[in-house]
């Protein structure tokens, strides 16, 4: 259990952007990494975290290093 009062890790991304730049809307990232619309808006805005696999699969869809799109 966590000690009361101690600071979460955020993870921030660069998400929206990566994916605007390579012309690719919301649903087509989605359908390529296989998961719904509203999972890569969620993560876009911070309000999902994604698990390991999913981030590393965003990674690879967008030709990205991890450290390209994800940031503490």
């Amino acid at each position: 259990m966590r000690p009361s009062g101690e600071d979460e890790l955020v993870l921030h991304n660069n998400l929206k952007r990566l994916r605007a730049e390579r012309g690719l809307s919301q649903a087509a990232l989605a359908e390529l990494v296989g998961v719904s619309r509203n999972t890569i808006s969620s993560i876009e805005t911070g309000q999902y975290t994604p698990t390991a696999k999913l981030a590393l699969v965003l990674c690879v869809a967008l030709d990205q290093k991890f450290e390209d799109v994800f940031y503490f």
